[in-house]
């Protein structure tokens, strides 16, 4: 019991450590993200790897933001047309809804509003939540650093 207790120790030490030595990625000009604003752009892995990943960045009166910049329920771009009402962006295709801050699914594909059809359209994906970034301004840019 104590081994187990030991490898787990060592383990969140590991993944904390990691997380501190992720790279920042200079993504935006901070001038071109204004408060109630929200941009896609493509960030680079910069884990030695060539992949990218598509992220959202928004501006709200709480602060910067940064997520997966594709809806989970049918991987519409939120940036295109995406509604951002306090911490929440809701997508245009089915009305899906998430916490910007957390990543949270607030409500799942709720349209339209036909019950059945709603129902056939939420169950073709499993809900999951969206991936959130940690995100600052430094030096007149935003940047972004990925979570794993």
């Amino acid at each position: 019991m104590v081994r187990h207790r030991l490898i787990s120790q060592q383990r969140l030490v590991q993944t904390v450590s990691e997380e501190e030595n992720r790279p920042w990625s200079k993504v935006i000009k901070s001038e071109r993200l204004k408060i109630g604003q929200k941009k896609m752009r493509s960030v680079k892995e910069r884990t030695g790897g060539k992949r990218r990943r598509n992220v959202l960045l928004a501006r709200t009166e709480t602060g910067l933001h940064a997520t997966g910049a594709l809806c989970k329920h049918m991987a519409w771009p939120l940036a295109w047309g995406g509604k951002i009402e306090g911490d929440c962006i809701t997508c245009p295709l089915h009305q899906s809804k998430y916490d910007i801050c957390s990543g949270d699914v607030k409500e799942w594909s709720p349209f339209p509003r036909l019950p059945m059809y709603g129902k056939i359209l939420a169950s073709m994906r499993k809900e999951r939540p969206l991936e959130v970034h940690e995100a600052r301004d430094v030096d007149g840019w935003v940047e972004v650093r990925l979570s794993l």
